[in-house]
Formats: structure tokens, C-alpha cells, sequence
């Protein structure tokens, strides 16, 4: 797997709870907590943009 470069979340305010994202070349969207840096979900950007439309429609 190619190196990401993890980006950490303007939404995580603190260095012991942040959410980190990365871009793989093919367009995978990668996302990993700080609590748990080795698990990682992947997802696409069309699935991702609907997640947090969803959540802002919520909050």
C-alpha cells in the first residue's frame, strides 16, 4: 500500500481524540482514530460527502 499522508480533522479540537483522513491515488477515502491509529475504515467520496451531509442535516 502506498503511503498516505494523513490529515488530521479541523473538527478535532484536542491531540487525544482526533479523526484522521487520507487520500489513497485511486480515490479511496481512508479514516483512522487517534485511540486506535492501526484500524482504519475506507470508503469512497461519494459515500463520505454522504455521510456528513446526513450528520449536518442531524445537528
Amino acid at each position: 500500500m502506498t503511503d498516505l499522508q494523513w490529515q488530521k480533522s479541523t473538527y478535532s479540537p484536542d491531540s487525544s481524540n482526533c479523526v484522521y483522513v487520507a487520500a489513497s491515488p485511486d480515490g479511496t477515502i481512508h479514516l483512522r482514530e487517534s485511540d486506535a491509529p492501526d484500524v482504519t475504515l475506507t470508503t469512497g467520496p461519494r459515500q463520505l460527502q454522504a455521510l456528513i451531509t446526513a450528520l449536518r442535516r442531524t445537528s
